[in-house]
């Protein structure tokens, strides 16, 4: 099974409007690994690992986000290295 892994950092109003529990919700459904956290400059920043097309979908969902989210941009970039099994909130940075 192909595997793609991704970080991405979603820039807007996406703190304090419940983005990250959305995050993680939208990401178990799609049976992602990774996390999510918030950024000391008001964005967030996650890793998604999985099959690419759910990977893909995951992206695409971020430019949504929960109702409150106000996205302007979504950056992605590949990311190396071994993620764990599971999603999860990590503290901010």
């Amino acid at each position: 099974m192909s595997v793609k892994t991704v970080r991405v950092r979603i820039e807007g109003q996406v703190q304090g409007i419940w983005y990250r529990g959305w995050t993680i919700e939208q990401a178990r459904e799609r049976a992602l690994n990774g996390w999510v956290r918030n950024r000391h400059d008001g964005d967030v920043e996650a890793v998604f690992s999985g099959p690419p097309e759910m990977v893909d979908s995951m992206i695409d969902a971020c430019w949504q986000g929960p109702s409150l989210a106000r996205v302007k941009a979504v950056h992605v970039s590949d990311e190396q290295g071994d993620i764990d099994d599971g999603f999860e909130q990590k503290s901010t940075v």
